[in-house]
C-alpha cells in the first residue's frame, strides 16, 4: 500500500458509499486508478489518501458483503 498526498490526489472523482446518507464519518474511494484503489476520510478531503491494490480492495469488499469481517 502506498500513501499519496492529496496534491496527486486532487484530480480524482470521490465517491462515498450509498449507506453514508450524506454524512462526514465515511470512507471515499476513486476509481479510474489502473490496478489500485485510493481511500480516504471524508472528513479530511485535504489530507493524504492511502491506496490498495486492486485484489486486495476487491477481497476487502467482498469479505465484508458476506459477513467473513463482521
Amino acid at each position: 500500500m502506498t500513501i499519496i498526498p492529496n496534491a496527486d490526489a486532487s484530480g480524482l472523482t470521490w465517491t462515498k458509499s450509498s449507506y453514508s446518507d450524506g454524512g462526514n464519518n465515511c470512507v471515499e474511494v476513486a476509481h479510474g486508478v489502473a490496478g489500485a484503489m485510493p481511500v480516504r476520510d471524508s472528513k479530511i478531503p485535504a489530507g493524504p489518501a492511502l491506496v490498495v491494490p486492486a485484489g486486495v480492495w476487491s477481497a476487502f469488499v467482498d469479505g465484508v458483503k458476506d459477513g467473513a469481517l463482521a
